[in-house]
């Protein structure tokens, strides 16, 4: 088996936004080499993450000039992001192709996968169970974020976080208001409270509040009726009337903190507006928010994707790609789960990944396949969009 691992910042170059993380680390490739899988890495890839080529040489990879040296022979391609459509293109007939696919917001693309006749594992659509925990990449992400997010706000705030006791006088600890108490919320949450300040959360699913207590937190108690969460452990989307009390239960909680951290996402649709202009401007000045979802729509009115703006003198925070921040970290983590993945399904035969739709977790991940779409919730969301 041959794997090629690209180099999502020459990739991205042409845009905006370029990828600082990498789906391999020297580490995981002398495990990959150890099963006897030949990997094959485009160079530079991992240089932005602080690993050099040097490094993954001496782990037993094979750098390339670049992709479209080895693209046409190899077995697997692991990406952090999607490929674009020229990598794609050089890829030969059932190729299994590992990566954020953003499935729900990329249909020409996962047309262009099936086309192509590859096998597509879109990271995002494993599900949440115990025995995929060591795979989920968008939790491992999540964490990061969460404590990515709190040391940022902590940068903006014009002043600190724990209490201050001193002979000129006592500083007394911020208060940080964390919305979604998900893996990114509950990291958050953890974050604050190391760093001394009051930390309250909310999240429509109840069920959290054991874990938000368990880390020091608040939670604040609403009662909007009937909540829960999906079988994935998702919150489920709340109604017009759900929101309109659960923003005037949150108003008082978000005017009165110095740090708000938003991060209900929904997956495979637009996230929900949480703050409006109007509750911006109740705030004190000086305060900062942070939306996590800006760059998917946005949880905070105003908040500007991928940028940092100041509206009414509370800065808000939309920056996005919040665990390329400590991009090395990001790379360990996400390099994990590709191979603990890899590592899952090559049990059988270690040179040949084993596409079996009767496991869990590759019938949820595995999203085109001999030509066609396989997912049956992206298949449903295709013929709704």
């Amino acid at each position: 088996m041959k794997i090629l691992i690209l180099n999502e910042a020459q990739q991205s170059s042409s845009h905006e936004h370029i990828e600082r993380r990498c789906a391999a680390t020297p580490a995981t490739v002398l495990k990959l080499v150890r099963k006897g899988i030949a990997v094959y890495l485009e160079s530079n890839a991992g240089l932005l993450s602080h690993y050099t080529d040097s490094d993954f040489e001496e782990a037993g990879a094979n750098v390339v000039a670049t992709s479209n040296d080895i693209a046409g022979e190899v077995d697997v391609l692991a990406c952090v992001n999607s490929p674009s459509e020229q990598v794609v293109s050089t890829l030969k007939a059932n190729t299994l192709v590992i990566g954020h696919i953003d499935p729900f917001f990329q249909q020409p693309l996962v047309s262009k996968l099936a086309a192509s006749n590859l096998t597509t594992l879109s990271v995002e659509m494993i599900p949440r169970s115990s025995r995929a925990q060591k795979m989920d990449a968008l939790s491992s992400q999540a964490s990061l974020a969460g404590y990515v997010m709190v040391m940022k706000a902590a940068n903006y705030l014009p002043s600190i976080l724990p209490m201050m006791m001193t002979p000129s006088g006592t500083i007394k600890p911020a208060k940080v208001f964390v919305i979604g108490a998900g893996v990114a919320g509950l990291q958050a949450i953890a974050t604050a409270k190391r760093l001394g300040a009051n930390v309250l959360a909310y999240d429509t699913r109840p069920v959290v509040a054991e874990q938000v207590e368990s880390l020091g937190g608040k939670f604040l108690k609403v009662d909007i009726g009937e909540t829960g969460q999906t079988k994935d452990g998702y919150a489920k989307e709340l109604t017009d009337d759900q929101k309109r009390v659960l923003a005037d239960a949150q108003k008082d909680a978000i005017t009165t903190s110095d740090i708000v951290i938003t991060t209900a996402q929904l997956f495979g649709r637009k996230p929900p507006v949480l703050i409006n202009k109007e509750t911006l401007s109740l705030m004190k000045p000086g305060s900062v928010v942070v939306d996590m979802a800006a760059l998917s729509g946005g949880n905070v009115e105003g908040s500007e994707p991928g940028k940092i703006s100041v509206i009414n003198q509370v800065t808000v925070i939309g920056s996005g790609n919040w665990s390329e921040e400590v991009s090395r970290a990001a790379t360990d983590m996400y390099a994990n789960n590709v191979f603990n993945l890899l590592d899952e399904f090559t049990k059988n035969d270690p040179l040949r990944f084993d596409v079996s739709f009767d496991d869990e977790i590759l019938a949820s991940s595995v999203i085109t396949h001999d030509g066609k779409i396989t997912n049956e919730t992206l298949i449903n969301a295709y013929k709704g969009a």
